[in-house]
């Protein structure tokens, strides 16, 4: 990168209106950083000083607020901007070099590699540590703690070096920036993660309200003091310095019958306190082969960590289940499977939520470190009725036979029943386009859900 580069890429910069974004700033800071080491060390010639401050409070841009936040050492803020310059700047560290090496050649003591489609240099542990001590090999030992969990890049995941096969030095790693880390730095936001075999968890969300759903009372202050703790953990953790005596996190278990509010529950008590909530896809997760279940939960659990998202495991007793005697290395193993998953959510600082129907099906340990545990009973008549009355749209009009009390005496309906008998009726009107039902029109829509379960 020549001068004229750096001057258009300003240039550029400023006709966007971002010379005020601190991102810009650090780049340019790391240009003259990076050429002075290189000047410095084909030239001998010692470097112009030069330094960066910490960002403009009017910066409200994301870079700006980490480091005002985190308030990096200058050889943090070097590795942390290395490893970034390569999302924004294609080749940021080839046009430099390619001023001091015109005609190309190996420069093993930079470090860095080629990636499968990127085509320039990125940047490994050896890149850096070039740039902060250059070929000083005491300098390089006082910075080894730099790539360790004594770092707070490291030890917080934003950074990790690519591991090396055995017998290679670990600092040929390639730097690498974790991917949500290098899009809110970039685009000031972080995209939900998709489904797939590296995220085993589906968003939810819900357009229904806390009125839609009918609990009994008991239930409704269980569900308030978990609304209670995810506003106010931050103050009770941190504020209050409780984060000293308390485990992270929430765990709570929700059981019973299938279509009794579980799953709704959990999606309103992400929409009532702003956070996303995530349904684990326990097909994606268990896997015969040894080790693979608990490398699957720690992707998961790794993508979860300081996101305050609510994880909410359905069906958890296939995982969660009581662990059985060893008989074999089957059984060995999957009891493994249990401890590991108790260790990852014990430490898991968010809200947790497993559900299950029968909480005779969960493991005594699991039990045991439960912060709360929640029963969904079947509704009784009187929610029956409620469920009822609140489930059909204001389309539809009900005849004067109809008899919604008499229905909700008569048979024994969850809310996913009542919901289902609903649609039914709705979509035979529709079909109709007679917007009035009959009471025979629900009583056939009850029996029809009923059959299906054998009733």
């Amino acid at each position: 990168m020549n001068q004229a580069t750096d001057t258009t890429f300003a240039t550029d910069n400023q006709a966007n209106g971002l010379m005020d974004n601190y991102l810009i700033s650090g780049l340019d800071y790391l240009q003259h950083y990076v050429r002075g080491r290189l000047k410095m060390h084909f030239t001998g010639a010692e470097p112009t000083p030069i330094t960066l401050g910490l960002p403009n409070e009017l910066d409200g841009s994301a870079f700006a607020r980490f480091v005002r936040h985190a308030r990096p050492s200058t050889a943090e803020t070097i590795l942390l901007l290395s490893a970034l310059a390569p999302h924004i700047v294609s080749g940021f560290f080839d046009g430099i070099i390619h001023e001091f090496l015109t005609q190309g050649g190996e420069f093993p003591e930079f470090g860095g590699v080629k990636g499968q489609n990127h085509r320039g240099t990125l940047p490994t542990g050896e890149t850096v540590m070039f740039l902060l001590a250059g070929s000083d090999a005491k300098a390089r030992l006082a910075l080894l703690p730099l790539f360790s969990e004594d770092s707070f890049l490291f030890r917080e995941k934003i950074l990790s070096l690519e591991a090396m096969r055995n017998g290679e030095p670990a600092l040929s790693g390639r730097l690498l920036l974790d991917a949500e880390f290098a899009e809110v730095f970039t685009t000031g936001k972080v995209g939900l993660p998709q489904l797939s075999m590296n995220f085993p968890a589906e968003h939810i969300s819900t357009q229904m309200e806390w009125d839609d759903l009918v609990l009994p009372e008991g239930v409704w202050q269980q569900i308030r003091e978990l609304e209670s703790w995810v506003k106010h953990h931050d103050t009770l953790m941190r504020g209050w310095g409780m984060g000293r005596k308390l485990k992270p996190g929430y765990r709570v278990l929700f059981y019973g019958p299938p279509g009794t509010g579980k799953t709704l529950t959990s999606t309103l008590l992400g929409k009532y306190t702003g956070r996303e909530v995530f349904r684990i896809d326990l097909s994606m997760v268990i896997s015969k082969y040894i080790g693979e279940t608990e490398k699957n939960l720690a992707t998961l659990f790794d993508k979860a960590e300081h996101k305050n998202w609510i994880l909410f495991f359905d069906e958890a007793d296939a995982i969660f289940g009581k662990r059985t005697g060893v008989r074999d290395a089957h059984d060995k193993y999957a009891n493994q499977e249990v401890s590991y998953l108790l260790q990852r959510i014990e430490m898991h600082s968010g809200l947790t939520i497993l559900a299950s129907n029968f909480k005779s099906n969960m493991d005594d340990a699991f039990i045991r470190r439960f912060n709360s545990i929640v029963y969904f009973p079947p509704p009784r008549q009187e929610e029956r009725l409620l469920l009822l009355q609140k489930a059909f749209p204001p389309e539809i009009s009900m005849e004067e036979n109809v008899d919604l009390r008499g229905i909700a005496a008569s048979y024994e309906l969850t809310g996913s029943h009542i919901m289902n008998v609903v649609q039914y009726v709705c979509l035979a009107a529709l079909e109709k386009g007679v917007y009035t039902v009959s009471n025979n029109d629900i009583i056939r829509g009850v029996k029809r859900e009923l059959e299906k379960e054998g009733k």
